[in-house]
């Protein structure tokens, strides 16, 4: 497993200003598996005052892909080649928490699960779930963490 890799993981969340931009805050690194929150924000709901689900699949595919970095050697990158979505319930609540664990670590391809839970009143709700697979990227310009 590579060392460091929570600061790694920080460092890189950092970077992305698409979760700036959404307000998305990392909240848990461990080894396989990454917490991502996002507060509920008018700006970011479909025309039924939902949280939008483009908004809720991009915070949980960095979920994802930041758990299965966790797992990546330090001098590569991950990207994700494919996820699927299902969402279970419309994305209403204070707050959104967005979990990835890894299912299935691999050398070039990893199998990480996700869930989104919407938090409201101190009650969790299950909202979506994720499969995604993500790719580990070596010797790629403009690709590493």
């Amino acid at each position: 497993m590579a060392g460091g890799f929570a600061e790694r993981v920080r460092t890189s969340f950092e970077a992305q200003a698409a979760m700036r931009h959404i307000g998305a805050v990392l909240t848990g690194v461990a080894a396989g598996e990454v917490t991502i929150e996002l507060p509920f924000d008018d700006a970011l709901t479909q025309q039924h005052g939902f949280l939008h689900a483009g908004m809720l699949a991009t915070a949980l595919d960095s979920a994802c892909g930041y758990a299965a970095l966790t797992l990546m050697p330090e001098d590569t990158g991950i990207l994700t080649i494919e996820f699927k979505i299902n969402l279970l319930a419309p994305g209403r609540g204070e707050r959104f928490r967005m979990i990835g664990r890894v299912r299935k670590p691999g050398r070039t391809i990893t199998l990480v699960e996700g869930e989104a839970l919407a938090v409201d009143g101190g009650r969790e709700k299950l909202i979506a779930t994720m499969t995604a697979t993500t790719m580990t990227v070596t010797a790629r310009a403009g690709v590493k963490d």
